[in-house]
């Protein structure tokens, strides 16, 4: 049984990383993202869900979704819109400006710019937001992308705002480090970069689960609260540890030391789903990483996630995904294909 069900969770929604870049602002300045939505096809083609981070390498800003309160941000802290709003970051708040999409950041020409596009002593592109001012800002920013679906627990639990103080404020540290590391292998684009910048992107983000999960309140709940929780917690791993196990609401309670209905109402306080239907949509998502990226039969994926025979894992799969999972490998291997002749 794996011991560590956070990454189990990463790596069945296939967390990745791509496109770090700074940004230097001399106030007063300001920049719009759109929903990420809108710009995936540009920064990471393909994912379902993509938020950005921003971490302040020097001076301070501030950052807000488009149209509410702003946030203070100091050097160190780093800053993330786990929901993919549309936001703002500016020297000050209430800025507001013409929506970019970052995409023209990386094209090979990029169009004519309300900023300029400079290279740092470490031949790092910079993207320049010049307001005149003497105070200067420089960010390190990035995207972060993972699978919405079929089930992503941890994307419902997170707020559209998520600040951790003080993360990248030393830069010995691996964090601070790490910001500086991503942009060089993000714009050097040498062999395995791909693969560094996703390992890289989780231990960053991992890091900030652990410091967003260690600072909720005695009384919140979500995936991460519930993870917390002694006996929710012990039902989790238990759950994605072994996943093809007959688990029942029984041997779930008596292996987290609760009775039946104990464990239900403390599983459904936190999660916001029972147990065993926590369970069929976990198996499901791992269900579909078996579907595209293998070529086991159905019945054997059936298999290891629980089911006894290929009948039920279809009713069940297409109850939960809205197709049968011969139809979905199909379909999902057509989008791929598709996505890679148009980059071609």
């Amino acid at each position: 049984m794996s011991a560590d069900t956070l990454s189990d969770l990463l790596r069945a929604v296939r967390l990745r990383g791509a496109v770090f870049f700074y940004v230097e602002g001399k106030d007063p300045w300001v920049a719009e993202t759109p929903r990420s939505s809108e710009i995936i096809p540009a920064i990471l083609p393909g994912v379902e869900h993509m938020m950005e981070f921003h971490a302040v390498a020097s001076g301070s800003c501030w950052a807000a979704i488009a149209g509410e309160p702003p946030v203070r941000l100091e050097e160190g802290d780093i800053v993330l819109f786990p929901q993919g709003d549309h936001h703002v970051m500016s020297s000050a708040p209430g800025l507001r400006a013409k929506v970019l999409d970052p995409g023209i950041y990386f094209t090979p020409k990029p169009p004519q710019l309300p900023f300029s596009i400079s290279v740092t002593e470490s031949g790092m592109p910079t993207a320049l937001l010049d307001g005149g001012g003497d105070e200067n800002t420089r960010l390190v920013c990035g995207f972060l992308g993972f699978d919405a679906r079929p089930f992503n627990p941890l994307l419902a639990s997170l707020p559209r705002v998520l600040r951790i103080p003080g993360l990248a404020a030393d830069s010995r540290s691996w964090v601070g480090h790490f910001m500086h590391s991503a942009v060089e292998e993000s714009n050097r684009r040498r062999p395995g970069g791909e693969a560094v910048l996703e390992r890289m992107s989780e231990m960053m983000f991992v890091e900030v689960l652990r410091r967003y999960a260690d600072a909720l309140a005695p009384d919140q709940t979500g995936w991460l609260a519930g993870l917390r929780d002694a006996a929710v917690g012990r039902a989790l791993a238990l759950m994605h540890g072994s996943p093809a196990e007959p688990w029942t609401l029984e041997r779930l309670g008596e292996q987290a030391a609760l009775s039946r209905s104990t464990l239900h109402e403390r599983f459904v306080h936190f999660i916001g789903l029972p147990p065993m239907q926590y369970l069929a949509q976990w198996r499901m998502q791992l269900a579909t990483g078996w579907l595209r990226d293998s070529d086991a039969k159905v019945i054997d994926i059936a298999l290891e996630v629980g089911y006894e025979n290929e009948a039920a894992f279809a009713r069940a799969f297409k109850r939960t995904v809205g197709e049968s999972p011969a139809a979905w490998r199909r379909a999902n291997r057509a989008r791929v294909m598709g996505r890679t002749a148009t980059m071609a």
